[in-house]
Parts: structure tokens; sequence; C-alpha cells
């Protein structure tokens, strides 16, 4: 049996985004152990021109609740854009973890030649659901996800490859 875009997209969200809970709980033990202001350590960013800690986290969630939707046809959660804390960044984690788990797989499966159009800069940028989800949102949400490891591990959260593989 072949993998279906359901298999392909919201079960991945949904492992990496437990993967990124755990490591801002490791974040946020690192700042408290060593006596440094969290709020800090979440506007800590790897050049300058790049998001935050904070942002990583709200991008890497955009990309799994909007690729799902998008695919599944459906309006996704509107969330602010406002956390300026640990706890505030684990919260909107558990809510796209809440919404995703409403995305069924037959919302999804099927989508593969599905007209998807992103509207960015003024411009469209017409997909098909296959190419849509394996060279734009799963490229953009893995590559968030893997800038919020590596700004941890730039500010010495003592985490390594196990922890971005999480449980295998």
């Amino acid at each position: 049996m072949p993998l279906s875009m359901y298999q392909a997209s919201v079960p991945v969200f949904q492992r990496q985004l437990g993967v990124l809970s755990q490591l801002l709980h490791k974040g946020l033990a690192h700042a408290q152990a060593q006596g440094l202001d969290p709020a800090a350590l979440l506007q800590a960013r790897l050049a300058p021109d790049m998001f935050t800690l904070a942002g990583q986290v709200q991008s890497a969630s955009d990309a799994a609740k909007f690729g799902a939707a998008r695919l599944a046809g459906i309006a996704p959660p509107r969330f602010e854009d406002n956390e300026a804390s640990f706890e505030e960044l684990q919260a909107r984690i558990a809510k796209t973890l809440e919404f995703l788990a409403t995305v069924q797989p037959a919302q999804i499966d099927g989508s593969e030649q599905k007209a998807i159009v992103l509207k960015v800069g003024g411009r469209e940028m017409p997909f098909e659901g296959q190419p849509y989800l394996l060279g734009f949102v799963l490229p953009n949400f893995f590559f968030h996800v893997t800038t919020a490891y590596d700004i941890l591990r730039h500010q010495g959260v003592a985490i390594g490859k196990r922890d971005f593989l999480g449980q295998v």
C-alpha cells in the first residue's frame, strides 16, 4: 500500500511538534538552571535577519496547521503570534496538536492533485497538493523545527540528535 497524503502530513506534524515541545521543556529547564531570563532565550536568533526562537515555534505551528488545513479544504485556527513565554509557546503547540487531531485521513487523502494557491508578497504561488506538501510544507515545517533546535543548541541547551529525533 502506498504512503497516503495524510500519512505523509498530519502524523509527521504531530510527532515533530511533540519533539519541539520537549525541546522547549529542555530550553526552559536550562534557563532556570543557569539563572537566565527565559524571555531572553525566546528572543535568541541565529542571525539578525532570522526569526527568534519564539518566531520559529510560531512558524512551525503555522506550517503544520495551514498545510493540513489547505490539503483538507478546511479553515485553520487563527493564532495571534504574540506568545512571549515558554508556557504560551507550549499552549500554542498544544492548540496546533488539538487542531491536527480533528483532521481525518479522508479529508486529506486524494488531495495529490488538488489546486492550492498561496498568496505571498503580493504574488500567487500555484501548487498541486502533492508538490505543495512535499516541496513546500514539509521543508518549511522542518526548517523551522530545526532552526528552533539550532537556536537552543547554540544557546547552550544540552540537546542532541536524539532529542531532535525523539522516541523512535
